[in-house]
This record gives structure tokens, C-alpha cells and sequence, in this order.
């Protein structure tokens, strides 16, 4: 059964595509409404949008990951469907790691004082470009393994 895209994804596949697209659409929002002065929306919204991914990662592509990729690597990582979701992977970790340590200072004192950051807009907007980054190896994974020609889809 397919849903939007292509013919050999599964369905899930292509809700997580529009997911995560939707996710990100929300994270410009949310730094839309900081630029306007709604910090505390802005807040709640980008908060909600790194924990909602979460349980997305560890339930679909995780273990797609180590389904898929792990067992052909290390010796195929040349090949882009081993290499675009390695990247993936380890960008999409960094970024959520990340959008969790924001959210720990940003909203909360359990980080000790040294370990806090003071400029806010660096963190968050580089948090926005490696999670826009991570989108587009996500996207680019989707079609290394349902639409590219190589594919046979």
C-alpha cells in the first residue's frame, strides 16, 4: 500500500517524510513568533517540536537504520544508500541532542552555570540550520530508497 510519493515506500515512510516537513515548517514558525516578540509561544511551540520527534526517531528510523544500513556498513558506506542516512544519523543525533540542550537551559536550571550558554540566538539558529540540514538528508535518504532511478521505483 502507498500513500504519497513513490510506489515501493511504505506508508509509514511517507507519513514520516510529511511529518518531519511539518516539523520543520513549525520550527520556522517558532522563530518567526520569537522575532515578534512571543517568546513564551515560541517557547512552547520549538520545545514540543524536539520532543514530538523523539519517539518518531526511536520507532521508525532507528530501526530502519539498524534493519537497513548497519548491516552493509562499513563496507558499502560509499554507496549513497548506506551514506545518506549515516549522515543523517549522525547530523539528526547532533541536532536533537542539541534542541535538548537548549530546551534544558533555556527552560530550566538543572544545567549548572558553567555549562549554560548566554547567547540564545547563535544556539537556536544554528539548531534551526543543522535540523533544516538533517530535513534535507532525510529527504534525500527518502529518495536514495524510493525514487532515485537506482532504485528501479
Amino acid at each position: 500500500m502507498t500513500f504519497l510519493f513513490s510506489a515501493s515506500a511504505p506508508v509509514v515512510s511517507d507519513a514520516v517524510l510529511v511529518f518531519e516537513l511539518a516539523v520543520g515548517a513549525l520550527l520556522l514558525f517558532g522563530g518567526y513568533l520569537a522575532r515578534r516578540g512571543r517568546i513564551r509561544l515560541h517557547m512552547y511551540l520549538q520545545s514540543s517540536m524536539v520532543l514530538i520527534n523523539v519517539p518518531v526517531v526511536l520507532a521508525w528510523m532507528v530501526p530502519q537504520y539498524l534493519d537497513y544500513v548497519l548491516p552493509g556498513l562499513p563496507g558499502e558506506i560509499g554507496q549513497p544508500f548506506y551514506l545518506v542516512p549515516t549522515l543523517m544519523l549522525v547530523a539528526g543525533a547532533a541536532a536533537e541532542a542539541l534542541g535538548i540542550y537548549i530546551l534544558l537551559v533555556a527552560g530550566t536550571t538543572l544545567i549548572p552555570e558553567r555549562f549554560r550558554f548566554r547567547r540564545y540566538k547563535l544556539w537556536m539558529r544554528s539548531e534551526l540550520v543543522l535540523w533544516w540540514g538533517v530535513l534535507i538528508a532525510g529527504f534525500s535518504t527518502y529518495y536514495v530508497w524510493y525514487l532515485s532511478p537506482a532504485t528501479g521505483s
